[in-house]
């Protein structure tokens, strides 16, 4: 046996051993809150420091950084070999963490600042503090380490704290690393990652592809509609945008491109659908769950004050493919081409079910992680239901399953303990409220300022480090300057989540873009700002769930449900105005009226809305009426037909 198999079974060993303790832990129920972090913060440690090892070169070409954490794509022709220097971090990591198993009764009953932690317990707690910045430094990269070292100095220079009083609040305490958005990473995000690898392998990607083309691959701009349809669908198992794109990308952008759409517009919309898979409920990205423990809340109460955003958001995106598909006169796929819904329902449609075993469990109020356990268990006897699936489904199917996706939830658990040691600073130094008090007089009491402000803190934070640490440094810091200004909770949280998500394609860092732009062969500056044409209604309706929080579905049902219509139609109205097209290609009027009936509309109110619906009977009217005559657009064949 090689040395290079031998370190790639021990990896497969860990990995899976990491997978079977978190399904273990779901069923039987988490021990004490230490020691259960720790564990996992462990299990990440040892897998971050032999995959990502030291003194490597590595090929970078081709390589993409997930908005998830790690590398996709590239990496060594070879298997990396961990060096000396990674053997001696594992060791230290199991030596800091075993401290922490060892004396954990004794850690649970200490009185924190009272008692002056040991000799040994500052030297443990410095190096395990260098360990986490180092091994999230190899996996997501340098922006996330510098941003907690930045609070690190903060509190020594600036805010005058001991350094002896940081180490313990970081490594004796859940207040730091192994803090509570920790927490969420060992109990909740790692089980529906588990679910989503399990999902993968019994077939679920074909599902969707062919369950969205039999829907919308004939109508005008097909394939693009599919792009759409099946990430969003696909989005709410991998909960990565990049890797949507890499899964879904493949496929829907060459059919997108054959079928006469520009190749920017293609990675545009592809880019865009499967970044809108973080907010899809029922299973959205990691950050929802820190949100669910921050509002000390149920995941599922997070999932409904998601749903209207979400389906706005993809009704933008799918009325975007289909008004410029109509505008450039573009036609769908060739029914011959395309599979029969009846058929794949038939062969396939049994693999919802573990979706909607989580579904229906997070409904009747079961715990997110039992519900994640539920679905992922029910994967395999679901996929041996029927011969078309069966065939793929072996040992080691589930072995790879395992592995895969205890390596998948990786880059998370080093992005939560990282951003630990940020809110450790905060909790210790009082930072937060300094910060509210700046954001506020910055803003001059204006809430909508302070929004902008957000806005831009989210988007340049999300452009170097994943989603959910994005997320918890504007909780931690701008988030109560929203509220204090007027902002219900909920809804300053969900604003905060979804500009932490819009960084993935809001240049010039547009991770998602990047990876369908490569896909498609486009210009990634042509494809960014086309990927914001397509995904304008997200920048528009997270300013709007803050002024009406109706569309977050809080309130009366009938505000509710009058401010989803006029909200949709508003939708609506933003992709005609936006793309020149509604009934027949729109002039230059009737766009400025469409944009403006958007922005009316979406804001919930009598007034708007019917200031708004004005505008839009006005353009319909000279659609429909006064243009009547116009000819029809010149009908595109997709290439070969």
């Amino acid at each position: 046996m090689t040395l290079a198999r031998a370190l790639r079974g021990l990896i497969a060993a860990i990995a899976i051993g990491m997978s079977v303790y978190h399904l273990t832990i779901a069923f039987i129920g988490a021990p004490q809150q230490l020691f259960f972090r720790s564990t996992h913060l462990l299990f990440a440690l040892a897998l971050v420091f032999l995959l990502y090892p030291s003194f490597q070169k590595k090929k970078t070409e081709g390589a993409i950084r997930d908005d998830a954490g790690g590398i996709i794509g590239g990496g060594s022709d070879t298997m990396p070999v961990a060096s000396w220097w990674d053997w001696t971090l594992i060791a230290l990591s199991s030596v800091t963490i075993g401290y922490v198993w060892v004396n954990h009764e004794h850690l649970l009953t200490r009185f924190v600042f009272v008692e002056d932690p040991t000799r040994t317990e500052l030297v443990l707690g410095g190096i395990f503090t260098l360990i986490v910045l180092e091994a999230t430094r190899r996996i997501i990269g340098w922006a996330l380490p510098i941003t907690a070292m930045i609070f690190l100095g903060y509190a020594f220079f600036v805010a005058g704290t001991r350094p002896e009083q940081i180490i313990e609040i970081m490594y004796l305490t859940t207040e730091g690393i192994f803090g509570s958005t920790l927490g969420v990473s060992a109990a909740y995000v790692i089980m529906f990652v588990l679910f989503g690898a399990f999902m993968e392998r019994t077939g679920i990607g074909r599902l969707f592809m062919d369950f969205a083309l039999s829907l919308t691959g004939h109508t005008a701009g097909g394939p693009g509609k599919v792009a759409v349809v099946s990430s969003s669908l696909f989005g709410t198992v991998s909960g990565s945008a990049v890797a949507n794109v890499l899964v879904d990308g493949p496929i829907t952008i060459p059919l997108m491109k054959r079928t006469g759409f520009r190749p920017s517009f293609a990675a545009a919309v592809e880019s865009v659908a499967s970044t809108g898979g973080q907010i899809m409920p029922p299973i959205m990205g990691a950050a929802a769950f820190v949100m669910a423990e921050f509002l000390a809340v149920s995941y599922f109460q997070v999932a409904m004050w998601a749903i209207i955003p979400a389906i706005l958001y993809f009704l933008a995106v799918f009325c975007a493919v289909h008004f410029e598909s109509k505008r450039v006169g573009l036609m769908g796929l060739p029914r011959a081409d395309i599979p029969q819904l009846g058929t794949v329902m038939r062969e396939r449609g049994h693999l919802f079910i573990p979706l909607l075993v989580i579904l229906f469990g997070l409904f009747a109020g079961y715990s997110a992680p039992l519900c994640a356990l539920a679905g992922t268990l029910s994967c395999v006897p679901v996929a041996m239901l029927r011969k078309s699936t069966r065939k793929d489904i072996n040992f080691g199917t589930i072995l790879s399953a395992l592995e895969e996706g205890a390596k998948n939830s990786v880059a998370v658990a080093l992005a939560c303990a990282c951003a630990g040691i940020i809110i450790g600073v905060i909790t210790q130094t009082g930072a937060a409220i300094n910060f509210t008090s700046v954001v506020v007089n910055m803003a001059q009491d204006l809430l909508v300022l302070a929004l902008v402000l957000t806005m831009l803190a989210g988007i340049i934070l999300g452009m170097g480090m994943p989603t959910t640490p994005a997320y918890i440094v504007m909780v931690s810091l701008l988030v109560p300057a929203i509220i204090k200004l007027g902002a219900i909770p909920p809804a300053a949280h969900m604003f905060a989540f979804y500009f932490a998500i819009l960084s993935a394609i809001t240049p010039p860092v547009a991770l998602a873009v990047y990876a369908a732009a490569g896909i498609a062969k486009a210009p990634l500056w042509e494809a960014g700002w086309t990927a914001v044409r397509v995904g304008a209604a997200g920048f528009i309706v997270p300013f709007m769930f803050i002024f009406e929080p109706s569309l977050l579905m809080i309130g009366e049902w009938q505000v509710i449900l009058q401010s989803f219509v006029t909200a949709s139609i508003g939708t609506v109205c933003l992709a005609a105005g936006l793309f020149g097209y509604l009934a027949r290609t729109a002039l230059v009027w009737e766009r400025l009226f469409l944009l403006g009936a958007a922005v009316l509309l979406i804001k919930p109110g009598l007034v708007t809305d019917l200031t708004g619906a004005a505008l839009v009977l006005a353009v319909l009217v000279s659609q429909l009426v006064i243009r009547r005559h116009e000819p029809a657009p010149v009908i595109k064949r997709p290439a070969g037909h």
